[in-house]
């Protein structure tokens, strides 16, 4: 049984609505499959093949498909790979690798071998910021620059489950509430591409199954080494992660510039634009 999933039944559910997510891919993409020591690794790749390289890690319960708005508005002037993190509900092997010492960036090693590419930019988000700053600190010679958004590592984690539990049991209503706590309420008007989104994390909630760790956290130290530029994108009403805490920190960063949303939540959408200038100027 793959751990990420509570049944075999879910399972099936989500990887069927991953599929009719992939077949909705709004651009040119392939689908790699790439060879690492923890297991095959699913790579979404789209934009040009000559392009500088990003790297794309998701967050926890879902997979790459929840990156199909932003890829497309970044593959005009990058080669987007939207990668699966090993252990979530995508088609990468279904193994949950210790978050302490280096399994995840020898992990990433393989990934960035199998993909032929040397140095990337890395975009990560909550689980994937970790992923992402955790590369970029036993890394740094391979990560050109570093976007975090609502990233996991830098502030202390807050326990949700403790805080929202008795809507686990009102059934799918309480689902939902917990999904909007969580992800904040889904905006008024959504296209076809993005309802199908929006249900698919809903879905990957109610089926796939939280982990339960303590991510580690930077040290100043570890953050104050980092060199190359660093966006990070913090909502002020975020229930998982103390961004205040994540702010102050990078505050003292020379190459760390915070975009602080105080009306958002954890799931952080309409960003994709100031993502991609940041990126773009990183190239200048």
């Amino acid at each position: 049984m793959n751990p990420a999933y509570k049944s075999e039944a879910g399972r099936k559910a989500v990887a069927a609505a991953y599929a009719d997510l992939l077949a909705h891919w709004p651009v040119p993409c392939e689908s790699l499959r790439v060879p690492t020591r923890a297991g095959e690794t699913f790579v979404i790749a789209s934009g040009p093949a000559a392009a500088p390289p990003l790297v794309l890690l998701h967050g926890a319960q879902t997979n790459a498909a929840s990156w199909m708005f932003e890829a497309a508005a970044w593959s005009a002037d990058f080669r987007v790979f939207a990668v699966d993190v090993i252990g979530e509900p995508g088609l990468s092997a279904p193994v949950r690798l210790d978050l302490e010492g280096e399994a995840h960036a020898l992990w990433l090693d393989d990934i960035l071998a199998g993909l032929a590419v040397a140095r990337a930019a890395f975009v990560g988000v909550s689980l994937g910021g970790w992923l992402a700053l955790d590369y970029a600190i036993r890394r740094p010679g391979r990560v050109e620059a570093l976007v975090l958004i609502a990233p996991a590592g830098i502030g202390p984690q807050v326990n949700v489950l403790a805080k929202f539990w008795p809507l686990l049991l009102l059934g799918p209503l309480g689902h939902r509430r917990l999904r909007d706590k969580v992800l904040g309420p889904p905006p008024a008007k959504l296209g076809a591409d993005q309802q199908r989104l929006l249900d698919f994390l809903g879905l990957a909630m109610r089926h796939v199954r939280p982990r339960i760790v303590k991510i580690p956290i930077a040290s100043g130290a570890a953050l104050a080494a980092l060199s190359m530029p660093i966006l990070a994108v913090l909502g002020g009403q975020d229930v998982l992660i103390d961004t205040a805490s994540i702010r102050r920190r990078l505050a003292d960063l020379p190459t760390a510039q915070v975009l602080w949303l105080e009306d958002a939540g954890h799931f952080i959408t309409g960003q994709a634009e100031a993502i991609h200038r940041f990126l773009k100027a990183v190239r200048t």
